[in-house]
């Protein structure tokens, strides 16, 4: 039962013991509505004010009666507030465990700082994709929101070295950094560069100006929400046929066109082979637009001798399903 339907019950029965108590009075000694719910509010409230008139045998009967019948109820809403508190606490405690228990399992995953209104979109689409995220939030008021969400989140300053520590950032593949100011951002990428070299940052800028101090700081790849808006819409005038078919190869049930990276591992039998001897395009129906080295050198549309190597990463247009079997392929 909710608070507010108990709250309505405890006043329902408050009243029903007021008419009691009052309508007794006036059945037994005759007394005045008046006098009857003064002597019903005092015997209730044990003030010990004393008898309103005198009373008579079946009165004082009455009046023990009306005593016990009050300290229950007043017992009964005591317990009530208890177990609300109690539990309350429990259910806090134990899901707080529960969910220190699932991060600390967590590897390869993602840890997204902020959870306003880009962390929460982005923290969304991340799930969606099936990849395992871990939010730091400070804002209290967005715990009911990230437990309506089912994520599995810390609250804290992410730029606390516990907190990130305590989201498994040694283990993380990446950390997402949309926190509300640059200077945040730039001085959580310091730490998480620090506490994990390997690990991959992307960061968001407020303003241009921050780009490259938060390359400097160590980011791999800096968004720039508001710039990357202009340029959609500009490009949207541009080039609407082109947006178009980007919307639907990164659209997620809209269509079964996907555009998708997929890396080549050392043990994959695709190492050494051609595009051509491949049997990409008849075998899974899939476009290789670009091939980035891992020098980070970009291969665009790659001629069919053209050979992938151990450390490659393949950017392929096609179907969820045939971008699947060619991962499996790629990536053993």
């Amino acid at each position: 039962m909710d608070r507010t339907k108990q709250f309505i019950l405890h006043f329902i029965l408050f009243a029903c013991l007021l008419i009691f108590g009052a309508v007794g009075y006036i059945v037994i000694e005759g007394w005045s509505f008046m006098d009857a719910l003064y002597m019903t509010v005092i015997t209730l409230a044990t003030v010990g004010y004393g008898e309103v008139h005198e009373i008579s045998p079946e009165g004082r009967l009455f009046t023990v009666i009306l005593i016990f019948l009050g300290v229950g109820f007043f017992l009964y809403v005591v317990g009530n507030v208890i177990q609300f508190l109690v539990e309350g606490r429990i259910r806090h405690v134990l899901g707080r465990r529960i969910l220190d228990k699932q991060i600390s399992k967590l590897k390869d995953h993602f840890i997204v700082c902020g959870y306003g209104r880009v962390g929460r979109a982005l923290g969304s689409y991340l799930i969606q994709k099936y990849i395992d995220v871990v939010v730091i939030e400070q804002n209290s008021n967005r715990v009911s929101v990230m437990d309506e969400d089912g994520i599995l989140y810390i609250m804290g300053g992410a730029t606390d070295e516990a907190i990130l520590m305590k989201a498994g950032i040694k283990r993380a593949r990446g950390i997402i950094s949309v926190l509300g100011s640059d200077a945040d951002n730039v001085f959580l990428v310091l730490i998480a560069k620090r506490l994990n070299p390997k690990i991959f940052v992307v960061a968001r800028a407020n303003q241009n100006e921050t780009e490259q101090t938060l390359y400097s700081a160590g980011a791999d790849k800096v968004v720039s929400p508001f710039a990357l808006g202009a340029r959609r819409i500009a490009h949207a005038i541009l080039r609407p046929n082109v947006i178009h078919f980007l919307e639907l190869a990164f659209a997620d049930d809209d269509t079964d066109i996907n555009v998708e990276e997929i890396p080549v591992n050392v043990s994959s039998k695709l190492v050494n082979v051609s595009l051509q001897e491949s049997g990409l395009r008849q075998n899974f129906d899939l476009i290789i637009i670009s091939i980035r080295k891992a020098d980070g050198a970009m291969c665009f549309n790659p001629k069919a001798s053209h050979r992938f190597e151990a450390g490659d990463t393949v950017i392929a247009v096609g179907s969820g399903n045939g971008l699947m079997q060619a991962a499996k392929i790629f990536n053993p």
